[in-house]
């Protein structure tokens, strides 16, 4: 049994949201602070520039969270490679090597508490049953997620997608029931969300976080010709076409 004090119930410390076994807590300003950087602590927390952390409730379900993300847990809490076999190594190693992650993301099990490194980044928390079961995420954007949803590489609909739209070939893919776990480099509150129903959207720029795995991704020129390409100013432009959701950052 044990007790955790001076933490989530600390004045300067606030709970900004909850999702199946993660709560996310934000720290409201920085006491850490010498006189020569007070000021510039006080301004960075009037713009909403603060350290955020995961905490992870073991006990609602097991979590799978990025190599090197834990920052201390409590209780009866076991990290395990989550590998089930040679195959499933295989598999993850080859995964990790075309979507640029980690190859072996360590899993978390037990009753206890596990909480993830802070970051300054905006913590986003995703119910898949909110994207039809299937979400692909932009580079480095995976914190951690539910045990229980399985990880793929998913490859673009055409080369030209990787070699054109200044994209890598194949991206993380997370399918199944649960919750996932987002660092953005925008809040909740900036993205553009936008749901597609057997359409299209063209985006000029590695714009969109994530979208649905129902979406096709591809690469083409923002005109019907390459004069008229030319003409808009644009030139290649991302598509994402079928039914599903995108996430919009408005800046990257």
């Amino acid at each position: 049994m044990y007790q955790i004090k001076n933490f989530i119930e600390n004045d300067d410390v606030k709970v900004i949201d909850s999702l199946g076994a993660f709560s996310v807590v934000e720290y409201q300003r920085d006491l850490s602070v010498m006189p020569e950087t007070a000021m510039e602590a006080y301004y960075a927390s009037q713009m909403n520039v603060r350290k955020r952390q995961v905490v992870c409730d073991v006990s609602k379900s097991n979590v799978t969270i990025q190599a090197g993300a834990m920052q201390w847990m409590v209780g009866n809490v076991k990290a395990t490679t989550g590998i089930k076999g040679m195959g499933d190594f295989f598999g993850k190693a080859v995964r990790g090597s075309v979507t640029g992650e980690s190859a072996i993301k360590p899993e978390y099990t037990g009753d206890g508490t596990l909480v993830l490194e802070p970051t300054y980044k905006h913590i986003l928390l995703v119910d898949l049953n909110d994207w039809n079961g299937s979400i692909v995420l932009d580079d480095g954007l995976f914190l951690a997620c539910e045990s229980a949803l399985k990880h793929k590489a998913v490859m673009r609909s055409n080369f030209s997608s990787a070699v054109a739209g200044n994209e890598g070939l194949f991206n993380l893919g997370i399918q199944g029931k649960g919750v996932v776990c987002l660092e953005s480099p925008c809040p909740r509150e900036e993205l553009v969300e936008i749901t597609l129903d057997n359409d299209v959207l063209k985006v000029d720029g590695n714009f969109a976080i994530a979208w649905s795995g129902s979406l096709d991704f591809t690469v083409e020129r923002s005109g019907k010709s390459l004069i008229g390409s030319a003409a808009s100013g644009e030139g290649l432009v991302n598509v994402y076409r079928g039914t599903g959701k995108v996430l919009l950052a408005p800046v990257r």
